[in-house]
């Protein structure tokens, strides 16, 4: 057992950068939803239009994301697939700046999500990697919390900078940072997996990592709610600064800094309460961070209904502060019930697939069909309810895994049975080989 086991060499530099590297993913992300209305004016875009290269964004990134995940788990170096993901990024950030129409802005939307796709499967596996099971929860706690401060500058800075620079001259200067981080990620030691966990040097094909995922009740109950949790947030971080703008009249700069600001004190304080109770509530009660994630998402939907429906700017961004406190609590429960769940042998691939489902069946979606009902009602405020009705669901998912699931059924111990059980077995679903 891990329990009193100390961090490896290394782990809080890797912490620290992987943070940082963290915010600038973020940050580059959320450039264009705070610029959203320039990009549309400029390019001459509607608004299902102006949705698309984020959804296009999304549909590279969970595409790509179980390929790097793969990549990973069969011996690519971790360092060097980060280093590769963060050039790709940002220079198809600062690319943006020659779009001359809509296919050309769409083209470097999709290369930012093949960069962010090596970088976000690997990391939080990466993370696991150097810190024992009981400090992985505060561990992702403070990787998580660059989400909320990237997007908030993303919102808040990218929002200040098109108003003044406009909009292709921020996205060329803000993707120029990323290529000194990626240097810096090259001094990332990458430790063997299984310090603190049995792992099995046998490779293991996709074939059996899906159907262990699927059998693997935690990791699946945690992965459903991950899924209406993304579509509700998705379609909130692309269109709020819009929303703010055309339904309450905030000029764009004020309505960047009021999302950003939320974004950011919500994020930060959120993230890090959700890592501390995942620590506290885990001793206390069955599925301790099921617990924390479906109480939180309960909150979250009630301050939700006010938050996009009062119509009292100064009210809507206190709301709007609570409501993000709320959403960032599950940020690191809910991925200490992945890293946990699943071997380490295939925990790179694990993420991957998350990364596909969650996106291909929320944010990828959500943005358009948010555009699309905009178009169709000529309002914003006509697809509220169907935000806080996929808030709800993840709320009641989550809630469930709390009350339902077996105290002891954490899906890992399955899967490591089944190895110790048939270690010579060619047609072993733990034993066979990658094709």
């Amino acid at each position: 057992r891990s329990m009193g086991q100390a961090a490896l060499p290394g782990a809080k530099w890797a912490l620290a950068l992987l943070t940082l590297i963290n915010l600038f993913n973020y940050f580059d992300r959320y450039l264009p939803s705070s610029n959203k209305d320039l990009i549309k004016q400029d390019l001459q875009l509607s608004d299902t239009e102006t949705a698309i290269p984020y959804s296009g964004f999304l549909i590279i990134y969970m595409l790509t994301s179980p390929l790097f995940g793969a990549l990973s788990d069969h011996g690519i170096s971790k360092r060097l697939l980060i280093c590769g993901g963060i050039v790709v990024w940002s220079v198809a950030t600062s690319l943006a700046y020659l779009a001359v129409d809509f296919w050309s802005y769409l083209g470097s939307r999709l290369l930012v999500g093949v960069g962010e796709a090596a970088y976000a499967t690997i990391s939080p596996v990466l993370i696991s990697e150097f810190f024992p099971p009981e400090q992985r929860s505060r561990a992702l706690a403070i990787f998580y919390v660059a989400i909320p401060v990237g997007a908030a500058l993303g919102f808040g800075a990218g929002g200040v900078l098109g108003a003044a620079i406009g909009w292709r001259n921020t996205f060329l200067i803000c993707g120029a940072p990323g290529l000194l981080i990626a240097v810096l990620s090259l001094t990332i030691k990458t430790p063997k997996a299984g310090a603190f966990e049995p792992v099995s040097d046998v490779k293991v094909g996709w074939p059996t990592v899906i159907k262990s995922l699927l059998k693997n009740k935690p990791f699946m109950v945690n992965m459903v709610a991950y899924v209406f949790n993304t579509w509700a947030v998705g379609a909130m971080a692309d269109w709020l600064p819009s929303f703010l703008h055309r339904i309450h009249h905030i000029d764009l700069y004020t309505s960047g800094l009021i999302t950003g600001g939320a974004t950011v004190i919500g994020g930060i304080v959120g993230t890090t309460l959700g890592g501390w109770l995942g620590e506290i509530v885990k001793a206390k009660t069955r599925q301790g961070y099921f617990a924390v994630t479906g109480v939180s998402m309960c909150i979250a939907t009630v301050f939700s209904i006010p938050a996009l429906l009062v119509p009292n700017v100064y009210a809507v961004s206190v709301l709007l502060v609570f409501l993000q406190i709320s959403l960032w609590c599950y940020t690191g429960p809910s991925n200490v019930i992945i890293l946990n769940s699943v071997s380490p042998n295939i925990r790179t691939r694990a993420f991957g697939f998350l990364l596909l489902c969650t996106h291909l069946f929320g944010d990828a979606i959500s943005p358009v069909i948010v555009g699309a009902i905009s178009d169709a009602s000529g309002s914003l405020i006509w697809a509220s309810p169907i935000i806080i009705a996929a808030l709800f669901i993840s709320a009641v998912v989550w809630t469930c895994g709390w009350r339902l699931l077996p105290e002891t059924e954490t899906g890992y111990q399955n899967l490591v049975d089944e190895e110790n059980q048939s270690p010579a077995s060619e047609t072993s679903p733990i034993r066979d080989r990658a094709e």
